[in-house]
């Protein structure tokens, strides 16, 4: 075997080597390309927006990609020093996303257009609930069950049935007393 020809495990690694480093290098100009476009279009409707709530909104998302784009470049970094022969855990990219995702979540939640989001979204449910029960009610009348009114109003009516009958027997041992009073005279 002559100098110039290698056997093809190390061939195979050669080229592998290669791609592996176009491979990083087209993510990383991506990574970077992304982070140029969401600053400009950031900043662009930040410029165009009066209204403070969008503008919070859109920073808000920005910040979140911005911590994605971050997180990105750092796995990148840790994936070229595996490639370069370090030793990386593979825990080590897992804590890197959910580090991140939490991140995110909160430069998103923090902002007040989520907030307002959120309670418009809570309003809405809290209405269709209002309406679900409405419609159930107004079912269960129609099949001639019982309904939670029906129920609510029948307790109602025990609670005072049971303080009449306090106040009717508390009568009634005052006009027993009275009579063994008179009995014993």
């Amino acid at each position: 075997m002559s100098d110039s020809e290698q056997p093809p495990a190390q061939n195979w690694n050669a080229v592998v080597e290669q791609w592996n480093e176009q491979f990083i290098e087209a993510f990383e100009d991506n990574v970077e390309a992304q982070a140029r476009f969401v600053e400009s279009w950031s900043e662009t409707v930040g410029e165009l927006s009066e209204d403070n709530e969008v503008s919070d909104g859109l920073e808000g998302y920005a910040r979140a990609y911005e911590t994605w784009m971050n997180a990105s470049k750092q796995m990148v970094e840790r994936m070229n020093d595996s490639l370069e022969g370090e030793d990386v855990d593979a825990e080590e990219f897992r804590d890197v996303w959910l580090n991140t995702a939490n991140e995110a979540f909160k430069e998103v939640m923090s902002t007040t257009a989520f907030a307002k989001m959120t309670g418009e979204t809570v309003g809405d449910v809290l209405e269709l609930q209002q309406q679900a029960d409405e419609t159930a009610q107004e079912t269960l009348r129609t099949l001639g069950f019982a309904t939670e009114e029906d129920v609510l109003e029948i307790g109602d009516r025990l609670v005072e049935l049971e303080r009449r009958q306090h106040d009717v027997e508390r009568k009634l041992d005052r006009v027993l007393d009275h009579l063994e009073d008179e009995d014993q005279e």
